[in-house]
């Protein structure tokens, strides 16, 4: 595989186990607020924006109820919740690696931005990324994380050809096929795409260095 110079990540199960930290927050915010979750609070309803999740976990749509919901979180996960995400082994080595060789790192995430710049910074990544795009980012917010690629990508002039994807959810590749750009599967995070999520085109790496041997090669 040819090297491709803009390297744009998911975060969430991918570069991050962010599940205990995020999974401690919803449980603290329906406790807060008094509502019994509808379904299990557990690694299942990672990756899906906050509002998303919010709905699903209570099974409503009533708009004061998820309002006070994921002012709940905030207060939680945004103070010190956050700081309980982890990287996955091997994470930073592959970033750093990635960052030495003169490739242009970008984040683009479903997690709201003022957590992510949290976390980057907690974790010590901040200056590995040129770009950090969240659905948030923009008011009117963007729609979804296709239309959130497409922006980075016009936004910087970065043309398809030079740019690749990876993530961990079937959501991710879709949104790189939305967008023309190759897919790595990064299969190490809680969401790992099954053989048979698996399509045409779509490349696997079973570890940060698996993957950093496919994004290094000449």
């Amino acid at each position: 595989m040819p090297r491709t110079p803009h390297i744009l990540f998911d975060l969430d199960g991918t570069l991050i186990d962010s599940a205990p930290a995020i999974l401690a927050s919803f449980r603290e915010a329906f406790a807060r607020s008094g509502v019994a979750p509808a379904r299990a609070i557990d690694a299942s309803v990672i990756g899906p924006p906050l509002a998303e999740t919010l709905q699903l976990l209570s099974g409503s749509a009533d708009p004061a109820l998820l309002a006070r919901l994921a002012e709940a979180f905030k207060a939680s996960y945004d103070s010190e919740g956050y700081q309980a995400t982890a990287a996955f082994a091997g994470v930073g080595e592959l970033l750093a690696d990635l960052a030495g060789a003169g490739l242009t790192l970008s984040i683009a995430t479903n997690k709201r931005l003022h957590p992510t710049r949290l976390i980057l910074d907690h974790l010590g990544w901040a200056g590995h990324f040129a770009h950090v795009y969240a659905l948030d980012l923009f008011t009117p917010r963007l729609p979804d994380k296709a239309a959130m690629i497409g922006r980075l990508l016009a936004d910087h002039g970065i043309a398809r050809e030079q740019a690749i994807y990876i993530g961990d959810r079937s959501e991710d590749g879709e949104s790189a096929d939305a967008n023309g750009l190759p897919f790595i599967a990064a299969t190490w995070g809680y969401g790992s795409l099954s053989p048979a999520e698996m399509r045409a085109g779509w490349r696997s790496a079973a570890a940060p260095a698996a993957l950093a041997a496919l994004l290094l090669a000449d």
